[in-house]
Formats: structure tokens, sequence, C-alpha cells
């Protein structure tokens, strides 16, 4: 009998957005939009049931003008739990003030976390 896996499930969402106003640095402005993301969430699951938080799996898009502008590992190093994958995308906005000849950088963040988790253990019904 072949051993069943479990599957990976998504089990959080988060947003947030940083920026940059004056350095026009999109690893800081994607910094801060994965903290802004980070401070909405306070997650209880893995205490309450056992899970070990480094058997998470957390994926990061970045979304700026610039992609290959985000440092991506300085962005994974800012997580504190899970096993980080962080990827740049065409995203976020440039904001140009041609009187102060500065660019003001706007990017978004999605994290998301991933389980793997068995089915077969949970199951809805009455007490």
């Amino acid at each position: 009998m072949a051993e069943r896996r479990p599957q990976e499930k998504r089990i959080i969402l988060e947003m947030g957005s940083g920026n940059d106003l004056y350095g026009g640095d999109y690893t800081k402005a994607a910094i801060r939009a994965v903290h802004d993301a980070l401070h909405h969430s306070s997650i209880g699951l893995f205490q309450s049931l056992g899970y070990d938080h480094r058997e998470m799996r957390v994926q990061v898009t970045i979304g700026v003008q610039q992609p290959d502008q985000v440092d991506t590992a300085a962005v994974a190093a800012e997580l504190p739990r899970g096993r980080a994958e962080v990827k740049a995308v065409f995203g976020g906005l440039d904001v140009v003030d041609t009187a102060q000849q500065t660019t003001h950088v706007i990017a978004t963040a999605a994290v998301e976390a991933f389980l793997p988790i068995d089915a077969a253990d949970w199951r809805l019904g009455s007490s």
C-alpha cells in the first residue's frame, strides 16, 4: 500500500504595501511592504495545533515597477518563520517628482504561507 503524503495547503494570505519616498530603493520599499503584511497577522495556529513553523513554506510576491532592482535574498531574510521563496514581478507604482528630481517607489507584497496538511486528519462534525 502506498504511503499517503499530506497535500500542501495555503493557510495564510496577507497583503501589504511599502515605499521609499526619497531613495528610489526598490528593495527597501519591498521590505517595508513585507513588514506591513506581517504586521497584519498574529497566527496562533502553530502552537495551538502543534505544527512546527519550520514546516511552513512562505511564498512572497513583490510588485514593483523595476523587479530586477529588488534584492530578493534581502527580502527573504526579513521573514521570521518558515522557508521563504521571494519573487519580484512588475507591479507597484513609481511616482516621479520632476521638481525634486526624485522617484517615489511604492511596492506591494503578497505573503502566502503553506503547510503540508493531510485532509484525513481533519473532519467537520458536531460534538
